[in-house]
Order: structure tokens, then sequence, then C-alpha cells
């Protein structure tokens, strides 16, 4: 079950977190798995610079191998550049190795956002593979976690995308089985960091994104006062998406439960009891449904959940006569030499030999 981060009750609004309430905050998420050593995503604004400070600082002290910086010059404005190389420098002065990636190639018109994060996501996680890193440690904070909820209701999400972002989480493209997310900073407040930063006299910078108001989360960013106003706070936000997210979790065991029962992996398809299926809660068995396509696909992401209903509701009513298509899949009868749970077993196949491509940005890597 997950469990609030310890250091959440000790970074009060405008006080500098200490290098006590951190090593307890990475001691709450080394406990719960998270693999060390690591990298660290720096893109040189407040919060990864603090990450960087702090996990420096950590490291030396609990006797533990230092991480590796990963910097990526997106290419998306004049001073990404200089920007990458303030990371370089910044990581030698703390005595770390680092790597600056570079997103090369013509960059999107639109959609701005959403592609440099892929773009991040795809440089640094190859580069954790060929290095034998299995963990990245981004900078995420308590406002990210509300502003995450805020946006994600506006866009109509159910349970699974109002839950807490988690202190370790799988990697988010497809392809990065054996590498994880780790977030030791979602329970503290911008404020604190930014605080603890001045108090060693560091600086760091502002990234011009952050203040456009064409992206939704600068636009969530900027209504916070008026929120503020009625109450809600960003800790209140991120309390809520806290219990969904022991919400979440119990759905999950239940799933798990559900699809040892009703499912046989048979290399890369599954075989699945469809009368199972259908007498299933309809959350577990949309849930279950949805697990199976993400396994079988290779993809990232859950399937659009109306596609994935109707396709539930077909299965559940006996009404698939015909094989269908979804997120990559083929799902239809089982022919009887797979028919291990009878006349209604059903067989999930990958659609066709595509694999989900990790590599697919034109990259340089620069060791510093």
């Amino acid at each position: 079950m997950p469990c609030e981060n310890p250091v959440a009750a000790s970074t009060e609004a405008g006080k500098a977190l200490t290098a006590e309430q951190f090593a307890a905050a990475m001691a709450h998420c080394l406990a719960r798995g998270a693999p060390w050593p690591g990298a660290v995503a720096v893109s040189g604004g407040g919060d990864s610079k603090a990450l960087m400070v702090l996990l420096a600082e950590w490291s030396a002290a609990a006797g533990q191998p230092p991480p590796v910086i990963l910097t990526v010059d997106h290419g998306l404005g004049p001073d990404s550049a200089r920007v990458a190389r303030g990371v370089l420098k910044d990581a030698r002065c703390l005595g770390l190795k680092a790597c600056k990636l570079v997103w090369e190639g013509p960059k999107p018109d639109a959609d701005i956002e959403a592609a440099a994060r892929s773009a991040r996501y795809g440089l640094m996680g190859a580069w954790c593979v060929a290095h034998r890193v299995n963990a990245l440690y981004v900078a995420h904070t308590l406002e990210d976690q509300a502003e995450t909820f805020l946006l994600r209701l506006v866009r109509g999400s159910g349970l699974d995308g109002l839950a807490a972002m988690r202190l370790r989480a799988p990697f988010p493209l497809a392809g990065f089985d054996r590498l994880c997310l780790v977030r030791p900073l979602l329970a503290t407040g911008r404020e604190s960091l930014r605080a603890m930063l001045l108090h060693r006299g560091e600086s760091w910078v502002e990234d011009p994104m952050n203040s456009d108001p064409r992206f939704a989360r600068v636009r969530v960013r900027l209504a916070w006062p008026a929120l503020e106003g009625l109450g809600l706070t960003a800790g209140r936000v991120a309390a809520a998406a806290h219990h969904l997210e022991r919400a979440r979790a119990a759905l999950e065991d239940s799933t798990a439960e559900f699809l040892d029962a009703a499912c046989r992996i048979k290399d890369d398809r599954i075989v699945l009891d469809g009368a199972r299926l259908a007498e299933a809660a309809p959350e577990i068995a949309l849930r279950g449904l949805a697990h199976i396509l993400l396994r079988v696909s290779g993809e990232a992401y859950r399937p659009r959940f109306e596609r994935l209903e109707r396709l539930y509701l077909a299965i559940r009513d006996d009404t698939l006569k015909a094989a269908r298509t979804l997120h990559g899949c083929r799902i239809g009868r089982a022919p009887k030499s797979d028919a291990v749970f009878g006349p209604r077993s059903l067989l999930v196949t990958r659609e066709s030999a595509r694999r989900p491509n990790r590599r697919g940005f034109a990259a340089r890597g620069e060791i510093s």
C-alpha cells in the first residue's frame, strides 16, 4: 500500500529543506524498492538543480555511489545549449559526472510540450539502458502533484489518472521495462527547495516555457492564487490524489487476482477466460482487459476507454463473433488447441510485428 512520504510534514512553506529531511525522504524511497545508484534528470531549473545538490550531498554523507547527471539540449530556444553547458559545469563543481544529450532533427510546430517530454525521456531512457542504470531520479514536487491532478481532472480522467504520482513508478515510455522513475521530492514544496538553494548561495535558470500561458500547466499555476482563496491549496489537492492512490492500489490487487485466475500466458500471446471476465465486477474486468492489451502490445499507455468498454461489453454479452483489433492487439475466439477455458476462451495476440520504438530520437551524448 502507498504511504505518505515522512518528509511531507516537515517542509513548511518557505522553510528550506534540510539535509536530514531529504535523507528521510530518500530512506522512504529506498525502502520501497527504489534502485541506487541512479541518474538524475536536470534541466537547470530550481527544482532539478535542488535535487542534484541534495543527491550529491546525501550520497557523500551516506557513503553511497554518486549519481550521474543527465541534461537534454532540446534545441527549442536560443539558450538551450548554454543552459545545458551550465548544468555540466554545476555538476562538475559538485564532483559529479554528467552527460549532455542533444535532441536533433526537426521539432514539432504543435503540442510542443508533449513532444519535448517524450524526447527527454527517450534520450535519458536510452542512456540509462546503455549504461545499465535502473533508475532515473526526477524533481517532481508537491505542486507538480497537485497540478497534474487538476490537469487530468479537466481532461475527464478516471481514478487512475487522478491518483497520485508515485514515489517509484514505471518509466513513462514503452520499451524500458527495467527502468523506473523515482520522485523523492513529491511531498516537498518548491519554495522549500528554492530556500535551500538560496541558503547555499546556489542559482538556477528560469525556463521561459514555465511562464508561457500557451501551455496548460502554466495556466494552472497562474490560477493558484484564486484557487487558494477558495481553500484549494496544493497540499489539499495532493492529499486528495493520495486518497485516490490508495483506492487504485486496492483495485490493482483485485485485478491481479483476477488475471491470475483468468489468463494463461503463452510466449507473446494470452488466452483469456471470457466467461470469467463476464462474471467479474466491471471495474476489475476493464482493468484486467486493459492490462492484457498493454502486455501483448507493449504500448506504454492504456487504450481509450470508449473502445475498451465496447470490447468488454462484446465479451461480457458474448457477441464477439468475429475477431477485433484494439491497441495493437487482435482479440478473437481461441482455436481448439488453445481453448483451455472452454468454448468462451479468447486469444489475444499482437496485431503486427511492429515493436515499440524506444530509440526514435536522433541523439548525441557528451560526457563531462
